[in-house]
C-alpha cells in the first residue's frame, strides 16, 4: 500500500581517529556517490592505518564496527528495539561500509569531545551503606514503641507462651516478605521508592501503585504512633511528678505535635541529619537494653517490690505463662494487632532502597514475665509478714498484699496496669526512659523519611491523578519537601486521637496489606516463567511466599473483618483504576508476561477445540494501509469485532528487490498506540512486498496464530478504479479471487465521501492501492499524537434503519455482521430491516418463510420486505449510464471468434469483449436495478448492507467493477458490500 523510501542513515560514530558510514548503492549492483572499492564490502582490515586504534582493533587483529560486550550497552536500557549506548545497529554491521578519518584529534576520547567547557560535574547524591542505611534503620523500627511501652503488658495479658505465639506469628510474616523483597531486590538496578519502586518495576504498576499508596499511608499512620509512644512517656513522668500541662489525654495530644514538628525539621534538614541522629538513637537504645537485662538480676528493692518486681522467681514465671486476659483488648488477635507493628520495621531499609535484614531482639518477654507480678499497689504500706491471714495473690508469698488493689482492679502497677514495666525493672531507670524516647524518635523519623521517599516514587511515575504536585524533589538526594508536609499533616491528625491501643491496629491491617499483596505478588512473579524473573537471592521461595500471603490475608481477617474487607476493597479499587487507564510504562513486569503466558496457552488449547458454527467469530483481516488514513473501515470493523473476535490492520509496504528493510518496528509502534488512543482492540502488521497482491497473498496466508486466524478480508471500495492505472485495477480484483480462494469472506465498503483521509492529515503519501507519488514516509512517533478523525461508527445513530439486502445465500455472513452492530450501544436503537427478493403472486408465503428462518436463527429481525419488483426492467437513462461505465474499457471487437478476441486482448486482459458484454447482459441489468431499489427504500438508512455478485476467474475485472459501481453509486449512507465464503456461519440447531 505504500512504497518504502531509499532512507540514508547518519554515521556510525567510533571512538578513535575514524568513523564508518553505512551506505547504499543508488541501483542494484551499482555504485551510489560513495561507492566503496570491492575489498570495502567487508570490514576492512588494514592494519598500517587502524591498528591498535580501537579496542576491537586490538581484541580482533582487524578493524570492525563490531563492539565487544561492555556494560554501558546495556545499562539505562529503555526497552526493546531502543538505541543503546555503544551498540552499532544490525544495519550498520550488514550494510557496505566506508571508512573515513575523523577531524577530531587521535586523542579525544567520546567522553572528551562531548564535555562543554566550563561545566561542573553533577553533585553525586549522598549514599549509605548496609549499617547506616539497612541493619541501624530496621532495629530502629523493631526495637520501638511496641517493645519499650506494651511488650510487658502483651505478657501480662496472654502470658509467656502464647506472647511467644505472637511474636513467632509476626517474624513468620515478616521474615517470609523480607525473603520475597529480597527476591524482588536482586532482580535488578534498584533505585530510590522504596517498596513500591521494587514492587512496581518487577512486578508491575497495577500491584506496585496500590502497595505503593497503602504503604506510604501506612508509615504515615505510623509517625503518629512512635510520636504518641514518646508522647505517653512524657505524660507520664508529668504526671509522677504532678505537672500535667491540661490532662493526660490533651497532654499527649500537645507533646505530640510538638515533637512530629520537630522531627520534621530534622528530616528537611537532609537525609545526613536523619542517619546521624539515627546512629545516636541507636547506641542509647542499646545502652538502655543493657541497663534493663543488668536490672533484672540486681535485687528488689522495697519501692521495686512495692510495683510488683521480685527479681527472677520460678513461681511468677510460671503464672505469666498462663494468659489473663482483661479489660476490651483481652483477645489474642486484639494484642497481635498492637504488637505486629513492632515487627514492620524489617522493611525500613527497603523504604530507602537498601537490602534487608530480619532482625531480632523480641523476646523481652521472658525476664519480665519472670519478674513482674500482674498486679501491684506501688504503696510501701503493703507489705506484711509472710504467712498473714487475708491475702491473695502470688506477692503473698514474697511479703507483700495487693489482693485489695486487685480486687477492685485498682491498682497502678504490675505488669497489667503500667506501661513502663521496663524502666521499673531496670537499673537505672532514666537510661530506659532514654531508650524509649531514642525508640519513638528513631522509629518516628524513620517513618516520616520512608513514608514521602515511597510516595514521591509514586507520584513521579503519574499512575493515578492528582498527586503529581508531591513528586517534586529538592537538593542532592532530591528530597520530598511536599512529601514531608503531607506525611506530617496526616501524622497529625492521627496523633490527635491520643490512644496507642487504637492506632497501632490500623497499621497492621494495613501492612499485614502490603505483606500479602508482596508476598502475591513474587509468588505470581515465579509461577509466570517470565525469563526476567531471575532474582540472585538463594533463600527465596515461591510457596513460602504463597505461604506468607495466605496467612497475611487470614490474620487480616481474623483481626477485624470489616477492616479488611475495607482494605481489600481499596487495594481492588487502585488495582482497577491503573488496569483500566493503562499508564503510559513500560517496566517488562510479571503482569506482561502473565498475560502472554495466558494467551499462549489459550491459543494452544484452541489448536485442540474442533471448530463449530457456534463458535463461529468473524475474525478480520483489514487492508488499512496505515490506520491513521482510513479511520472509518476501522472503526466500522472495531464496532463489531470489539471484546468478540480478532481484528488485524494489515499494510503492504511496497518496495523494489533487495531494497534496506525499514525500522517497521517503529512505524508498527507508532500504528499501534494510535489504534489503542482510539480505543480500537486491534493488531497492526506490515509485509513488505515488490506489489500490493502477493503482499496481500502474504497477509492472507500467515497472518494470525493457530485458531486466532482471520477468516474475512476487509478492504475498502476503490473508488479511482476508472482512472486508476490498469495493473492497480487488475490486483485489486485479483485481491478478491485470492480471498475466495483462501476460503475467505469478503467485506468491500463504500462511503460517499471515501474512506482516504490522508489528504486532511497533510500526508505526503498515497497508502491506498496505487503506488506512492513520493518516496516519504509519515513520521510514525507523531501518529498516536495526532488529531483523531471523527466518523459516523463513532456517533450514536438514533432511531434510523440498517437495511440488509440478502439477495443471496452466502451462508448468512450479510446477517451476521449487522446483527452484531445492532448489539452495540451506539447502534441499538436502529431498526434492522431485511430484504429479499421475491415474486409478486407469493409475496405473503416468501415472507413467512424468511420470518421463520430468522427467528430460528434467534437474530431478533421482524422486519422483513419481498423485493417482488427486483425483475423489473430498469429505466432506460440508468441503462445508458451503466454502458457508458464500461464503454472506455470495451474491446468493441464485432463478436469475432475467440481466439481474435484473445489477441486483441493481449496486454490489456481487463478489457471486456463484445460476447462478454451481451453475456452478462442480464446480470448487468440486475445490478442496475438493484440501484434503483436501494435508492428508493434505503435512502435515509443508517447503514446499507448488501450481498454483492461473485466475479467469476476469467471475468474481465473493468465489468465487475462496474457492476459493483453501479450497485453502490449515489448512495448517500455507508454501503457494505458482504459476501461469505458459502460456509455456514448461521445455525439453529443445539448440536
Amino acid at each position: 500500500m505504500a512504497e518504502l523510501p531509499i532512507a540514508e542513515l547518519p554515521p556510525a560514530r567510533c571512538s578513535g581517529r575514524f568513523t564508518i558510514s553505512t551506505l547504499l548503492g543508488t541501483e542494484e549492483g551499482g555504485r551510489g556517490p560513495y561507492a566503496p572499492t570491492e575489498s570495502s564490502g567487508c570490514d576492512s582490515a588494514q592494519p598500517t592505518q587502524l591498528s591498535g586504534s580501537t579496542l576491537c582493533t586490538r581484541t580482533f587483529g582487524y578493524n570492525t564496527v563490531d563492539v565487544v560486550p561492555a556494560y554501558e550497552h546495556y545499562a539505562n536500557s529503555k526497552g526493546v528495539g531502543d538505541a543503546r549506548k555503544g551498540r552499532p545497529s544490525l544495519a550498520d554491521l550488514h550494510s557496505i561500509l566506508k571508512v573515513r578519518w575523523d577531524s577530531a584529534s587521535p586523542e579525544a576520547g567520546p567522553e572528551e569531545a562531548s564535555a562543554e567547557p566550563g561545566t561542573d560535574p553533577a553533585l553525586e547524591p549522598v549514599r549509605f551503606g548496609w549499617v547506616k542505611g539497612v541493619m541501624i534503620r530496621c532495629m530502629l523500627n523493631i526495637w520501638g514503641v511496641i517493645l519499650y511501652l506494651r511488650l510487658p503488658w502483651i505478657t501480662a495479658q496472654a502470658g509467656i507462651a502464647l506472647t511467644w505465639l505472637i511474636i513467632l506469628m509476626s517474624v513468620t510474616v515478616t521474615t517470609i516478605t523480607g525473603l520475597s523483597i529480597s527476591a524482588i531486590s536482586t532482580n535488578g538496578k534498584v533505585k530510590s521508592g522504596g517498596t513500591y519502586f521494587l514492587i512496581s518495576r518487577s512486578l508491575g504498576p497495577e500491584l506496585g501503585g496500590s502497595i505503593g499508596l497503602i504503604f506510604a499511608f501506612a508509615n504515615a499512620v505510623a509517625v503518629a504512633m512512635h510520636t504518641v509512644g514518646f508522647a505517653e512517656t512524657v505524660r507520664d513522668l508529668l504526671q509522677e511528678h504532678n505537672s500535667l500541662i491540661v490532662d493526660p489525654t490533651n497532654d499527649i495530644r500537645i507533646i505530640g505535635v510538638v515533637t512530629v514538628t520537630v522531627l520534621l525539621g530534622i528530616s528537611l534538614a537532609g537525609m545526613e541529619w536523619e542517619a546521624k541522629a539515627q546512629i545516636l538513637f541507636f547506641l542509647v537504645i542499646l545502652v538502655s537494653f543493657i541497663n534493663y537485662l543488668v536490672g533484672t538480676v540486681i535485687p528488689a528493692t522495697a519501692e521495686k517490690q512495692a510495683k510488683g518486681f521480685f527479681s527472677y522467681r520460678a513461681d511468677i514465671f510460671a503464672q505469666n505463662f498462663v494468659p489473663n486476659w482483661r479489660g476490651p483488648e483481652g483477645s489474642f488477635f486484639s494484642l497481635f494487632s498492637i504488637f505486629f507493628p513492632s515487627a514492620t520495621g524489617i522493611l525500613a531499609g527497603a523504604n530507602i532502597s537498601g537490602d534487608l535484614k530480619v532482625g531480632k531482639g523480641t523476646c523481652h518477654c521472658v525476664p519480665t514475665g519472670a519478674c513482674v507480678v500482674r498486679d501491684a499497689s506501688g504503696s510501701l504500706n503493703d507489705s506484711m509478714a509472710l504467712g498473714s491471714p487475708g491475702c491473695e495473690g502470688l506477692a503473698c508469698a514474697f511479703g507483700w498484699n495487693f489482693t485489695a488493689c486487685a480486687q477492685r482492679q485498682s491498682c497502678r502497677y504490675g505488669l497489667s496496669n503500667y506501661y513502663q514495666s521496663m524502666s521499673m525493672v531496670s537499673g537505672f531507670g532514666p537510661l530506659i526512659t532514654a531508650g524509649i524516647f531514642g525508640a519513638t524518635l528513631s522509629s518516628a523519623l524513620a517513618c516520616l523519611v520512608s513514608a514521602p521517599k515511597v510516595f514521591q516514587c509514586l507520584c513521579r511515575d503519574q499512575l493515578y491523578p492528582l498527586i503529581g504536585f508531591f513528586g517534586k524533589g529538592y537538593g542532592r538526594n532530591s528530597e520530598p519537601i511536599r512529601g514531608y508536609m503531607l506525611t506530617y499533616i496526616i501524622a497529625v491528625g492521627f496523633i490527635l486521637i491520643a490512644e496507642l491501643n487504637a492506632i497501632a491496629p490500623i497499621i497492621s491491617n494495613f501492612f499485614l496489606c502490603s505483606y500479602a499483596l508482596i508476598n502475591f505478588s513474587c509468588f505470581h512473579a515465579s509461577i509466570t516463567n517470565s525469563p526476567g524473573w531471575r532474582p540472585s537471592f538463594r533463600y527465596y521461595s515461591k510457596w513460602a511466599a504463597l505461604f506468607g500471603a495466605a496467612i497475611s490475608v487470614v490474620i487480616m481477617f481474623l483481626l477485624t473483618w470489616w477492616a479488611a474487607l475495607i482494605a481489600f476493597g481499596i487495594v481492588i479499587f487502585l488495582l482497577g483504576y491503573v488496569l483500566y487507564k493503562k499508564p503510559d510504562v513500560n517496566w517488562g513486569s510479571s503482569m506482561q508476561a502473565s498475560s502472554y503466558n495466558m494467551a499462549l496457552n489459550y491459543s494452544v488449547g484452541l489448536s485442540e477445540v474442533d471448530e463449530h458454527i457456534k463458535n463461529y467469530r468473524p475474525q478480520c483481516l483489514v487492508l488499512t494501509g496505515p490506520p491513521n488514513f482510513r479511520p472509518a473501515l476501522v472503526d466500522f470493523v472495531g464496532t463489531f469485532t470489539k471484546n468478540l473476535s480478532l481484528m488485524l490492520c494489515g499494510n503492504v509496504l511496497i518496495a523494489p528487490r533487495k531494497q534496506k528493510m525499514p525500522d517497521s518496528w517503529l512505524t508498527a509502534d507508532g500504528h499501534t498506540k494510535w489504534l489503542m488512543k482510539r480505543k480500537i482492540k486491534a493488531f497492526y502488521t506490515d509485509v513488505v512486498a515488490e506489489n500490493l497482491r502477493s503482499g496481500v497473498q502474504m497477509l492472507i496466508q500467515a497472518a494470525g496464530l493457530g485458531k486466532m486466524r482471520p477468516n474475512i478480508l476487509v478492504l475498502g471500495y476503490k473508488r479511482n478504479w476508472r482512472t486508476a492505472s490498469p495493473q492497480s485495477l487488475e490486483d485489486y480484483v485479483g485481491i478478491l479471487h485470492d480471498a475466495f480462494d483462501f476460503k475467505y469472506g469478503v467485506c468491500l465498503m463504500r462511503m460517499k465521501e471515501g474512506l482516504n483521509v490522508s489528504q486532511v492529515l497533510q500526508a505526503h503519501i498515497n497508502p491506498t492501492f496505487e503506488a506512492a507519488e513520493n518516496g516519504t514516509r509519515v513520521d510514525p512517533t507523531t501518529l498516536a499524537c495526532e488529531q483523531q478523525a471523527s466518523t459516523i461508527f463513532q456517533s450514536e445513530q438514533g432511531k434510523k434503519t440498517i437495511d440488509i439486502y440478502w439477495l443471496f445465500d452466502d451462508g448468512g455472513l450479510t446477517l451476521l455482521i449487522p446483527y452484531l452492530m445492532g448489539r452495540k450501544k451506539r447502534w441499538g436503537k436502529c431498526k434492522i430491516r431485511v430484504f429479499v427478493g421475491g415474486q409478486i403472486h407469493r409475496m405473503d408465503e416468501e415472507r413467512k418463510v424468511i420470518v421463520s428462518l430468522l427467528s430460528k436463527f434467534r437474530l431478533g429481525f421482524h422486519e422483513v420486505h419481498i423485493l417482488p419488483d427486483i425483475n423489473q426492467k430498469p429505466q432506460p437513462e440508468h441503462i445508458k449510464r451503466f454502458d457508458d461505465l464500461i464503454a472506455p474499457f470495451r474491446l468493441n471487437d464485432g463478436f469475432k471468434d475467440e481466439a481474435i478476441v484473445n489477441e486483441m486482448r493481449q496486454g490489456c486482459p481487463w478489457k471486456i469483449s463484445d460476447e462478454e458484454v451481451d453475456k452478462n447482459r442480464v446480470k448487468s441489468l440486475r445490478q442496475v436495478r438493484l440501484n434503483e431499489i436501494l435508492l428508493d427504500y434505503s435512502r435515509d438508512a443508517a447503514l446499507i448492507a448488501i450481498t454483492p455478485p461473485v466475479g467469476r476467474k476469467g471475468c474481465p475485472s473493468s465489468l465487475y467493477m462496474a457492476w459493483l459501481e453501479t450497485l453502490s453509486q449515489d448512495l448517500r449512507p455507508p454501503v457494505i458490500l458482504i459476501r461469505g465464503n458459502q460456509e455456514n456461519v448461521l445455525t439453529f440447531y443445539c448440536q
